[in-house]
């Protein structure tokens, strides 16, 4: 073997790791923007309602907003890859979120900034599913496993994140900016991204796509809103009587979406979702799981940014300190359980839950004892135990449910983490502010009792329902032949 031959070998190993990896790099910025995008939010929210002079209505909806519009486009979003191109799809779902961020930036007022933020789900809402349809579809085997974990820890991260990144943007004031700089930073990392999209990514489709189910979007993006604008609105205006009448229509819709799919399918039609999905035990319980989980996880967010930065006076920055602390939390055990789901299966997403649960519980005590007033770092022995239970649900769940799914599937799973964050900010939003007449002690505590309840639910439903999770080894596969481009 010659000295060139040698060398040409050790080259060969990086620039093959390289381009093995690099189409995950690239999917990870769209991942880490758009989960960041949901959470960085709440720390500027203060700063949002004295700047624009935003009421509790335009605050939620910024939030809900976006989560509802999200989770109203992902399971289309993934179909329009399947006919289109999931890199296409991917990039323009990236490029739209891009220009709603810079639009969110500049927005004079709450009513251009609610409606550029549902810009930005939008754009979310098409760009999520083909991020996970693409990795379905670039790797195999153990490499899938290890992509997706990477995937749900970076969904964590970003998640847990937000909050520090936002209250440093919103404290450095760069050139001014204040709280708009949180929208600022997603445009040169969407943009970097987009340049390398078309040399990074190879484009796949499906190859017997059928036709768009436009009926069964509409269906679901309608009954979606029926449920989430009186919950954002109603008591704001007195619980009217169309805030009862969308509630009781939203479950209607809903039995009539599902109803829609089994006709489609009964006829020969590819309908929206694919009903015989929800047949396999394992992936529908893991979709009610981890809607139920992503309810108290937005809410908790929203919920502890008002509550240090309104009830007890903290700053941008030393509010996204205190979630630092959670956040450590996160990092502590993320990073262990993608190993750890592998040997004991749901018993790490039950686990993870009751050791939120504990944290939520601590942090009620001391809420109880200290109210708005006493030492800060009261509250870190439960936001740790909250952050690290946080980190043994996210990535196992994410695992279990992908591991009964398809690249055409993948996007219920998104969905159900999008309508968990809506309905969860909007029904916490009605605990939240309809105490808060009576002080941030009892409007703050009685939420924590609200999510730690919630925590407990999905752990016992971790146990009963979800099978032990099984290695993902083929189970994102393609469903079909693809084409490559």
């Amino acid at each position: 073997m010659t000295t060139m031959t040698q060398q040409a070998r050790a080259d060969a190993g990086p620039v093959s790791r390289f381009a093995k990896w690099a189409p995950l790099a690239i999917v990870l910025c769209g991942t880490f923007i758009f989960v960041l995008d949901f959470f960085v939010v709440n720390v500027a929210l203060p700063s949002i309602a004295r700047d624009l002079r935003a009421g509790a209505a335009a605050i939620e909806w910024l939030v809900s907003g976006y989560a509802l519009t999200t989770a109203a486009l992902l399971v289309t979003g993934g179909r329009l890859g399947d006919h289109y191109g999931r890199r296409r799809l991917f990039s323009i779902g990236l490029a739209v979120f891009v220009l709603a961020s810079a639009l969110c930036a500049i927005a004079p007022d709450p009513s251009v900034l609610v409606a550029a933020r549902v810009l930005q789900g939008a754009g979310a809402g098409i760009m999520a599913p083909n991020i996970l349809a693409i990795l379905g579809m670039t790797y195999t085997g153990p490499d899938r496993v290890r992509a997706i974990s990477v995937y749900g820890i970076v969904m964590g991260l970003a998640a847990v994140s937000g909050q520090l990144v936002g209250g440093l943007l919103i404290d450095a004031n760069v050139a001014g900016l204040g709280w708009r700089a949180i929208f600022w930073i997603n445009v040169p990392i969407g943009l970097a991204a987009l340049a390398a999209t078309p040399r990074l990514l190879r484009e796949s489709r499906a190859e017997h796509a059928g036709r768009l189910d436009l009926s069964g979007a509409a269906l679901l993006a309608v009954a979606l809103v029926a449920i989430a604008a009186p919950l954002v609105d109603g008591r704001q205006q007195g619980w009217p009587a169309w805030s009862w009448a969308c509630l009781a229509a939203g479950p209607v819709l809903l039995a009539g979406f599902a109803v829609h799919l089994r006709r489609a399918a009964r006829r020969g039609r590819q309908p929206l979702l694919d009903p015989a999905i929800f047949a396999v035990p394992a992936f529908r319980a893991g979709l009610i799981v981890q809607v139920l989980f992503w309810c108290q996880q937005a809410a908790c967010y929203l919920l502890l940014a008002l509550f240090l930065q309104q009830g007890r006076g903290l700053s941008p920055l030393a509010s996204g300190g205190v979630f630092a602390v959670l956040a450590a939390g996160y990092l502590v055990t993320s990073l262990r359980a993608p190993a750890l789901t592998m040997r004991f299966g749901r018993r790490v997403i039950a686990t993870g839950a009751v050791v939120g649960a504990a944290g939520y519980l601590l942090v009620l005590l001391a809420v109880a004892h200290w109210g708005t007033g006493g030492p800060l770092d009261a509250l870190f022995p439960g936001l740790f135990l909250v952050g690290a239970g946080q980190g043994l649900c996210i990535t196992p769940l994410t695992t279990t449910v992908l591991a009964h799914a398809s690249p055409r599937t993948a996007g219920a799973l998104s969905t159900a983490q999008q309508v968990g964050n809506a309905i969860g900010v909007a029904v916490s939003g009605v605990v939240f502010y309809g105490l808060l007449g009576h002080g941030y002690r009892a409007a703050f505590g009685s939420s924590v009792a609200q999510l730690g309840g919630l925590l407990l639910v999905v752990a016992v439903l971790a146990l009963s329902l979800l099978r032990p999770a099984t290695p993902v080894t083929g189970a994102t596969g393609a469903t079909g032949a693809t084409t490559e481009g």
